[in-house]
């Protein structure tokens, strides 16, 4: 905080120098998400199968399971991702050998994601109509079978509906990552836009997210449409 009476001198950056400051922060962006994305998938779709089929209702009812289950998922999706990021910080040196950087930003990110793709994906399965599920009952089809040739099959529109707001909450959570030592178009708004009072920096920042965050929705929403076959 400045001291009364003195002066803040604000910094611009010249639009030609946008580049070399705005393209890596961007790839590290992309990244955190794109790796986040994947394993959040990977960890979340097993988890989402288990707690809509050990549900009263399921394939394979489990009260104790599906107890556990949501306990888990509850208590990953309780705390504020920045909580969360500073409370892992010893893990998340054990798995990555750091916490700054984009590695480090991952595993905080996954963590946090995880629980909340796994609920979607849940939500998705159940919106899956319970006559397609005795049809491949009927078949003969294997619990397995079923939940891969019906259950996640007849459900891909709405998951990918889901996915697609899971991915701009991991943009949001990606920002927030690069604000304490990421990397990311997050850190370069702290860095160069709010500390140095930098108002190029700050507007480029802040149309590049409103910008991703648009072409992730028009993307998610197009192929939502395309494999909607009701």
């Amino acid at each position: 905080m400045s001291a009364p009476g003195s002066v803040v001198l604000a910094i611009s950056t010249p639009v030609e120098e946008l580049p070399e400051l705005f393209l890596p922060a961007l790839q590290q962006t992309v990244q955190m998400v794109g790796i986040t994305v994947i394993l959040a998938i990977l960890l979340g779709t097993p988890l989402a199968v288990v707690l809509h089929n050990t549900a009263p209702r399921g394939l394979f009812p489990n009260p104790a399971v599906n107890a556990v289950a949501g306990w888990v998922v509850n208590l990953g999706r309780s705390l504020p991702f920045l909580v969360l990021m500073a409370a892992i910080i010893p893990f998340t040196r054990f798995v990555v050998g750091t916490s700054l950087g984009v590695q480090a930003a991952a595993v905080p990110m996954t963590l946090a994601a995880t629980p909340y793709v796994a609920r979607l994906i849940e939500n998705s399965l159940r919106d899956v109509p319970p006559e397609v599920v005795e049809v491949g009952r009927a078949s003969a089809g294997s619990n397995f079978q079923i939940i891969r040739k019906v259950q996640l099959h007849e459900a891909v529109p709405t998951i990918i509906g889901a996915l697609t707001i899971a991915l701009i909450g991991i943009l949001d959570m990606s920002a927030i990552a690069g604000a304490v030592g990421a990397g990311g178009i997050g850190n370069l708004a702290i860095a160069y836009g709010y500390n140095r009072f930098d108002n190029t920096v700050m507007i480029t920042t802040v149309i590049a997210l409103v910008v991703l965050v648009q072409v992730i929705q028009l993307v998610g929403d197009l192929a939502a449409r395309l494999t909607n076959r009701r």
